[in-house]
């Protein structure tokens, strides 16, 4: 790894900006847009979010997340009352209002307003939320040191009820999992399916290093298919790396060479300990810091 690939991997500090909204065709500065309480993602977790990064003023893999979202609000029969294009258009306007060039960008089309029954007819007009902001979900520090993680009791929602494919609103097991990560002093948690298979964590989808090879669970695991986890796996096969898609158990994770979480918020991230086992060297592992400043370089390209 030469050493401008590594200093390309520091991310550079939160600029000056305005949180900006865009609710139903209107713009509001942070604060100001509110949705009624009679709206159907409030009272039942009824509709689909994203989220996308914004890198030196640009959107990254805009056009993979709005699939994503499209996707997700057919699979729950739910219309987004605009074409994908006119949805990137506004995103990139609220890019542009913000004057934030390192950001955070957060969709959210909601069932809309309807009564407080749960007959999705009743709310015959969705909502579509663009939100432009900062996100920071650990010091810089973290990204080299690695994260502490234990296991969390809480398992992944059953795949046969809603598809994990879905990026729902209702993410309430994965909060309950997060709260038990919080009252251990852990940094993030993992979270497993019921049959006890590795899924993710709280919010992002899990690699390991074995051997030189990258393993992660496959989607039949009931995995949420992450645009920065298929980022990964090209970056790794570019870098020359073999990836496998494969089920994993607790003793893969304790026993790797190296393990890490992507997602759009966490970006690539390693974990140095999970249930007090130490994972590898108890850092940043060199394929996860290869893996980093590749990362870094290509969004920034």
């Amino acid at each position: 790894m030469t050493a401008s690939l590594h200093q390309s991997a520091k991310t550079p500090k939160p600029d000056a900006g305005v949180p900006t909204t865009w609710l139903d065709g209107q713009w509001y500065e942070r604060g100001q847009a509110m949705i009624s309480v009679y709206d159907h993602g409030l009272l039942y977790g009824d509709g689909v979010f994203e989220g996308t990064r914004v890198y030196a003023g640009k959107t990254f893999r805009l056009a993979q997340h709005l699939d994503r979202l499209y996707d997700s609000a057919h699979a729950i029969w739910l219309d987004i009352p605009m074409p994908k294009g006119e949805l990137a258009a506004i995103t990139e306007e609220a890019v542009k209002r913000s004057g934030i060039t390192e950001g955070y960008i957060r969709h959210l089309i909601t069932r809309g307003v309807g009564d407080l029954g749960i007959d999705p007819r009743k709310s015959p007009k969705p909502s579509v939320i663009v939100i432009m902001d900062t996100i920071k979900l650990w010091p810089e520090e973290v990204y080299e040191a690695g994260l502490k993680v234990v296991t969390a009791a809480t398992p992944i929602s059953q795949r046969e009820s809603l598809s994990p494919r879905v990026k729902s609103l209702n993410y309430l097991a994965h909060v309950m999992a997060k709260v038990e990560g919080i009252q251990a002093g852990a940094d993030e948690v993992l979270m497993l399916d019921s049959a006890g298979s590795v899924a993710e964590a709280s919010g992002q989808n899990v690699f390991i290093v074995k051997s030189g090879i990258l393993r992660t669970p496959p989607p039949y695991a009931g995995i949420l298919k992450g645009v920065t986890r298929e980022v990964v796996f090209e970056l790794a096969r570019d870098a020359g790396y073999e990836v496998q898609e494969t089920m994993l158990n607790r003793y893969d994770v304790y026993t790797a060479d190296e393990a890490f979480l992507t997602g759009t918020a966490s970006e690539i991230v390693a974990i140095r300990q999970l249930d007090g086992r130490v994972i590898g060297a108890g850092k940043a592992g060199p394929i996860t810091r290869d893996l980093r400043a590749r990362y870094q370089a290509l969004v920034r390209s």
